[in-house]
């Protein structure tokens, strides 16, 4: 519920946590974030995403690793992202759960029907449009219908006002800032108490905001059409995920909601990789969140996800690709010409090539060196895992046949390894 998800009102309606629910994945003994590292924007900050940019370019994305962690819908992300050419890892690290609720739903819905509420609260365009259709299912839609006609409905978003109204409803309504604690705020704001109050929830319901209401109102009505259930041991694509998140296999990780970041992280602790995962998306890696909601358990972890100004997953695919395009290409100019890094892509002049992690690890610490030595002791510290000198060695061995340009890598006898600038 509140602060519960953005993806309710933009990809689907998912549950979450309240922002307070989110420090306790947050660990006290993690360094601050680095406010200054490239890809680092406060929620907020960000450009509108009306910022004239080459958007629909085929191949802007190109070499670029982008993670999707939703479930429903996921493949309109990842479409758009891969037809942009980018490589993306899909571990949806929750899912919808339905049929094994509709029982309790429709036992719900009656409560609801016979109650008559004087105010109900749509908090997801899915969310209603899932319980107006099992309730049509059952033969109580009509009932369901009439019951609301006299009801004032109050909205939390455009998606949630877009189910209300394809019912045949109209509502009073919408909330500030798209969240349920200010669908809430304005309920108790703006009408008087001891109401009999209707509410439908998403996903994980956020006990604070009916506690909130039952303290104020006579009835609460709850109906929750769908839920999150995390995904099962036997699905290791979120395991993976967090594997190549800690070793910076990826440019970025998309969330829509923040269960979603949740269970993430708890992927991560049970792996006994938090710190690694919280430390990689604090530098390297950005975490791009579709709304404030979602944002607040990044940040409670203390990690400035980029969010853009529309809480939509069109916005979302926008500001990644104008992001990653903008923001973490890295350039240095040579005597060789102007090599670029994007993603696992080096580009010499007009050539490019795909590069291995390993070889891919050294490239990245050399171009941030731009022409500075850097040690061997460094580089094989840029490895992932326990590597060695020899590992370092062939991986720089494999860079060079790579990238087929004699001497841009120069050797610094005693001293390291520098690019050619």
């Amino acid at each position: 519920m509140a602060g519960a998800n953005d993806e309710g009102g933009m990809v689907s309606g998912t549950g979450g946590v309240s922002g307070g629910e989110a420090l306790a994945s947050a660990s006290p003994d993690l360094p601050a974030p680095d406010l200054h590292a490239h890809h680092v924007r406060m929620p907020g900050a960000t450009e509108p995403i009306e910022v004239a940019a080459p958007f629909l370019q085929p191949n802007q994305l190109e070499g670029f690793r982008i993670g999707v962690t939703s479930d429903r819908r996921s493949s309109d992300l990842i479409d758009a992202f891969e037809r942009r050419g980018a490589r993306v890892v899909h571990a949806p690290t929750l899912r919808i759960a339905h049929s094994q609720q509709d029982g309790p739903l429709l036992e719900d819905t009656r409560l609801m029907i016979a109650a008559r509420p004087d105010v109900l609260l749509a908090t997801t365009g899915y969310g209603v449009r899932r319980w107006f259709e099992v309730a049509e299912a059952d033969g109580i839609g009509s009932a369901l219908t009439d019951a609301l006609a006299e009801t004032t409905i109050l909205v939390r978003g455009p998606k949630a006002r877009g189910g209300i109204r394809a019912t045949g409803l109209n509502d009073s309504g919408m909330s500030d800032s798209e969240t349920t604690a200010s669908l809430v705020d304005k309920l108790l704001a703006e009408y008087p108490p001891g109401l009999v109050i209707g509410i439908q929830v998403h996903g994980a319901t956020d006990e604070v905001q009916l506690d909130r209401l039952r303290a104020v109102h006579e009835r609460v009505l709850v109906v929750a059409p769908y839920r999150w259930i995390a995904m099962d041991d036997t699905d290791e694509r979120v395991y993976k995920l967090v594997e190549a998140i800690c070793a910076r296999q990826l440019d970025c990780v998309t969330f829509t909601s923040a269960p979603a970041v949740h269970a993430l992280f708890t992927a991560a602790e049970g792996m006994e990789m938090y710190p690694e995962l919280i430390a990689a998306l604090r530098s390297e890696v950005c975490a791009a969140a579709v709304g404030p909601v979602t944002s607040a358990p990044l940040m409670a972890a203390g990690i400035a996800p980029i969010q853009p100004t529309r809480f939509r997953m069109g916005a979302l695919i926008r500001l990644v690709c104008e992001h990653l395009e903008q923001n973490m290409i890295e350039r240095v100019e040579t005597q060789n010409g102007l090599v670029q890094l994007r993603g696992s892509i080096v580009q010499v002049g007009e050539e490019r090539v795909q590069l291995p992690p390993t070889a891919l690890a050294i490239m990245r610490a050399l171009m941030r060196a731009r022409g500075a030595v850097v040690s061997r002791e460094d580089l094989t510290l840029a490895l992932a895992g326990d590597s060695d000198d020899h590992a370092m060695e062939v991986s720089l061995s494999r860079l060079r046949q790579t990238l087929g340009v004699p001497g841009l890598v120069a050797t610094v006898v005693k001293r390291g390894y520098r690019l050619n600038v």
